[in-house]
């Protein structure tokens, strides 16, 4: 997965748990696009120090995710919802003898996700 992207999907699930600075940080340079510089010029600090907010809040995501697995829940999900979609797409195409039973395991597995 693409580190913005990452990064981003992480900052949804855990961002409140950084501090206001890490967030705002993280919020202009990977949700708007701010350069280091440019954050740094706005806060009136420098680039190295925008640049050692964004790593420790970046390893504070990362520990977070290997701690609760979230995004990798969320994804997990995401994957059985497109193949049980793609299934029933499918179904309408060619019905098949078990699509459906299929689409209903899936249905049941994601489920089980959400109640872990």
């Amino acid at each position: 997965m693409e580190k913005v992207i990452k990064i981003t999907l992480l900052y949804d699930f855990y961002g409140q748990l950084l501090t206001e600075r890490q967030q705002r940080f993280i919020e202009l340079y990977y949700g708007h696009d701010f350069s280091l510089g440019e954050i740094a010029e706005e806060y009136k600090v420098t680039r190295q120090a925008v640049h050692d907010t964004l790593k420790r809040a970046e390893k504070i995501l990362n520990d977070y995710e290997e701690k609760l697995g979230l995004l990798k829940k969320f994804m997990a999900e995401r994957k059985k919802i497109n193949e049980a979609l793609e299934l029933l797409r499918g179904y309408r195409q060619d019905p098949r003898p078990g699509q459906l039973d299929r689409v209903e395991k899936i249905l049941t597995e994601i489920t089980r996700l959400t109640e872990e």
